[in-house]
């Protein structure tokens, strides 16, 4: 169900207030000019995205111990992955989570514009043209490394929710995949890629979001990822 017009227009008022570093919903010509100065090596750099490194490493995440807690299925789930994280008998294993917004695609618009001998103005970025190569405004990207699938099919039974303010699970408003999947040792790995509207689910610019994932497994296990929205634009 699509959100209000007029609440939609008020939540991005609001989140554009927000912080310089936290995540931008939607570009308005100053969050623009960050973004493209720090491409351009005009300014410090301006974090687009955030990423988490959830391999194992000496019997923790390397991303830090708060990295994933169990979200259900009980502290046995999360034991027997830091035991044993290339055992895949009880599921395959999620390898890293990075979030980004519009901010990231404009980025990458204007270290190709720099890469090309080209100035990407501030004008041309918020133009309807390079608009179109990024995304939509009040949309989140969680990309989602996995390893140890039983098949490449497998990937598709991956559940994945964000959970917002009150405890609200949002899901996905579509899902594809990074052309990145191949088969190592007999088990499948890649990228799962996820579009989220966080402003449906109640959070801000500077909120922290809860990612919630059951991997492909027939199992109770579920995990919680927390992802801190202020700490990348």
């Amino acid at each position: 169900m699509p959100t209000p017009r007029p609440l939609l227009a008020l939540s991005l008022t609001l989140l554009l207030t927000a912080p310089a570093h936290a995540w931008v919903p939607q570009l308005d010509e100053t969050s623009a000019k960050a973004v493209i100065d720090s491409a351009y090596s005009r300014r410090d750099p301006v974090p687009t995205y955030l990423s988490l490194n959830l391999d194992v490493k000496d019997g923790a995440f390397v991303a830090g111990k708060t990295a994933v807690t169990a979200f259900d299925g009980g502290d046995a789930c999360l034991a027997d992955w830091l035991a044993a994280p290339s055992d895949f008998a009880q599921g395959s294993r999620p390898l890293s989570v990075t979030a980004s917004g519009q901010a990231d695609g404009l980025f990458f618009q204007a270290q190709a514009a720099r890469d090309s001998f080209k100035n990407l103005t501030v004008k041309d970025a918020l133009a309807e043209d390079a608009a179109k190569g990024r995304l939509p405004a009040g949309q989140l990207r969680v990309d989602l490394a996995v390893r140890g699938l039983p098949s490449e099919k497998a990937r598709s039974a991956y559940l994945v929710r964000l959970k917002g303010k009150g405890g609200q699970l949002l899901a996905p408003a579509r899902s594809t995949y990074v052309n990145d999947f191949k088969q190592e040792g007999g088990t499948w790995g890649g990228t799962l890629v996820y579009y989220f509207e966080p402003l449906k689910a109640g959070l801000g610019a500077t909120d922290r979001a809860e990612l919630l994932l059951r991997t492909e497994a027939d199992t109770s296990c579920a995990y919680s990822i927390p992802l801190d929205l202020s700490l990348f634009q």
